[in-house]
């Protein structure tokens, strides 16, 4: 299992440790949800709606190439899908693994960088990879490799799900900040916001992720970094079609019910072998 995370630079921009954001943010990672129940069941009702009517009742093997601590990949698996995680958090990818357990199903996760899949070619029916996990890879060359990977471990005609940020208004506006998220805890509220400061390039930005916790009369204050590369909806189509993806649509929120544009596209069928070859 590959779990490789150098720091990248592109075009002299250095971008910060992807695995050790997603590590020091795992414990608290749910607390960007008011409730995080309810948010596993509305997103993997959101994307069985995507599933079902491209490749049938199933159930289907799903492969969650960035499960994170769990959130598509444990309301799938209460959904009725058969799912495998994967992340380059291995703090993260354990804690999915403990979580579904808690829940009463099974989610074997392995820790593995999406660019480097340790599973079988043509295993999985689906791949997923959600909640702008996609967007940390910075350059076209790591976006084509992680793309052809989850291609080979897709079966022939099968899903690639795929859900980013709405990036094209940001690419045009660059916006700094996001609005404070609250979520009430037995200790008190805690608020999650962010700071985005762009790149000379226009393109990528360092993200600052704030949580405040409660702690008496004040404030624990965790602050972690990473790096985004903003796509914008046709640099992603184009990347998918490059790796010989067909069938390409976008969903959006009103369309889908999911929280965030959703790309699906399938697997182009390799051609037959003759015999001989």
């Amino acid at each position: 299992m590959s779990t490789h995370d150098a720091r990248t630079t592109v075009g002299g921009v250095s971008g910060f440790s992807v695995r050790d954001f997603y590590d020091e943010l795992a414990a608290d990672y749910h607390l960007v949800y008011p409730d995080w129940d309810a948010s596993m069941a509305r997103q993997a009702k959101a994307l069985d709606g995507l599933i079902r009517p491209r490749l049938g009742a199933g159930p289907h093997l799903v492969l969650d190439c960035s499960c994170g601590i769990g959130t598509q990949s444990i309301g799938l698996a209460l959904a009725g899908y058969k799912v495998v995680g994967s992340d380059l958090s291995p703090v993260a990818a354990a804690r999915a693994a403990v979580e579904a357990a808690a829940r009463g199903t099974s989610l074997p996760t392995a820790a593995a960088d999406m660019r480097s899949l340790p599973f079988t070619t043509s295993a999985f029916d689906v791949v997923l990879c959600a909640d702008n996990s996609l967007p940390h890879l910075l350059s076209p060359q790591d976006l084509q490799t992680a793309l052809l990977g989850m291609r080979r471990v897709l079966r022939d005609g099968g899903l690639l799900v795929i859900t980013v940020r709405a990036y094209d208004e940001a690419r045009r506006t660059h916006p700094t900040a996001t609005p404070p998220q609250v979520t009430q805890t037995p200790d008190g509220q805690v608020i999650t916001f962010q700071l985005w400061h762009w790149h000379e390039d226009g393109e990528r930005y360092t993200l600052e992720h704030f949580q405040l916790l409660p702690a008496g009369s004040t404030w624990d204050v965790r602050v972690r970094r990473t790096t985004y590369w903003a796509l914008t909806r046709r640099q992603l189509t184009d990347s998918v079609a490059d790796a010989g993806f067909t069938g390409i649509s976008w969903h959006t929120p009103a369309t889908s019910g999911f929280f965030q544009p959703v790309l699906t596209a399938q697997r182009v069928p390799s051609p037959p072998q003759r015999h001989g070859q």
